[in-house]
């Protein structure tokens, strides 16, 4: 671990350490993966602006969100089934979350129950990411089950009506191995089952795409919970013109890591459109494409409040476990602050646009 000095090495490493098929459904996206490859290299058109002879000599990456103050701005994003990566699983993320102070979202597809990661790691703040399931009842009992669970909120994906092209996953015979469950959905109607394995992708994920999902489900969502609700998957500024009117607390700019249309815009280039569009009615999240904290700045400066992260802290997990996450986040995080540092940025507050340049 010492050796790691960025995020990259923790993926050189994760690629030697994974099965082949774990490998390709973390590593692989839509279609021809050209989304997944934009959202890093648009990172690379964006240059920042230094500014010196200022006392950056105390460096604060606070970040205000919900209520609650957290240390710095980099969240765990939803990733399913963390046990094909770690034989713990899911309650090792969360233990690197907890040592991080970090938000760590749980997803739908997740090998261990809500209810087993908050008990194992009473710490640390879960989010929920919630796959609005075809059968609206159960959808409301998976609300009530981590709401019991003391979930602090409810992030809905809402850019997966159908599942993408997943060339890549279906090639290499993408099934769940023996012993792994998906323990949120195991109390599904017989004909939601997810019964589909290895080119069956339709069978595997049939409950978590519904065509018919609206933003009356949205409305009913946000008066279904006491949770502020979270709408991930926002890349269009008339969305989030309408998740600021059916009682969203938050979005999350995100094409799900490239997973779902392949050619949709790389999430930093509609970062900004977004964040003019919302007005400062509700916080703007970032997500896709982070490896650096140059990567983070930037997110920031065009408007972004935080910034979520998937791949990397899954292969910092393969890598290291609890610590191999903890250690993701670190080198992003002082990654940030020497960036800041070195833009005269003292705090996030401080973080402008006029550091971004093209």
């Amino acid at each position: 671990m010492n050796d790691i000095l960025k995020i990259s090495d923790f993926e050189q490493l994760a690629r030697q350490k994974l099965s082949h098929m774990a490998w390709e459904y973390l590593a692989s996206a839509a279609g021809d993966e050209i989304t997944l490859g934009w959202n890093e290299s648009a990172f690379d058109k964006l240059k920042l602006m230094p500014s010196v002879l200022r006392d950056v000599s105390a460096i604060d990456i606070r970040v205000p969100l919900f209520g609650d103050t957290l240390p710095h701005p980099v969240l765990l994003a939803p990733v399913a089934y963390h046990k094909l990566f770690h034989p713990v699983g899911e309650r090792e993320t969360a233990r690197g979350a907890m040592v991080s102070d970090t938000v760590y979202c749980v997803s739908t597809m997740t090998n261990t129950s809500i209810e087993v990661i908050a008990r194992d790691c009473p710490d640390t703040r879960l989010w929920y990411q919630l796959y609005v399931q075809r059968d609206r009842g159960y959808t409301k009992s998976l609300i009530e089950r981590v709401e019991a669970a003391g979930v602090r909120a409810l992030v809905v994906t809402v850019d997966t009506p159908v599942l993408g092209n997943r060339v890549r996953e279906t090639r290499a015979g993408f099934h769940l191995p023996e012993g792994l469950t998906r323990a949120m959905l195991e109390g599904l109607p017989p004909e939601l089952q997810i019964t589909g394995h290895g080119t069956d992708l339709d069978g595997i994920y049939y409950p978590l795409c519904d065509p018919k999902l609206s933003w009356n489900d949205i409305e009913w969502i946000c008066k279904s919970t006491r949770l502020p609700v979270v709408l991930k998957g926002i890349l269009n500024p008339a969305d989030a013109e309408h998740a600021v009117h059916t009682g969203a607390q938050a979005i999350v700019v995100s094409n799900h890591g490239g997973r779902n249309l392949d050619t949709a815009p790389a999430t930093i280039d509609v970062l900004e459109r977004i964040v003019r569009q919302v007005d400062r009615r509700l916080p703007v999240l970032f997500d896709g494409g982070i490896r650096r904290g140059t990567d983070i700045i930037k997110a920031i400066a065009l408007g972004g409040v935080a910034v979520m992260i998937g791949r990397p802290y899954i292969w910092g997990l393969a890598v290291g476990g609890q610590e191999g996450v903890a250690k993701c986040l670190n080198l992003l995080n002082t990654e940030l602050k020497i960036a800041m540092a070195l833009c005269g940025c003292k705090s996030l507050r401080e973080i402008s646009r006029d550091i971004v340049t093209q």
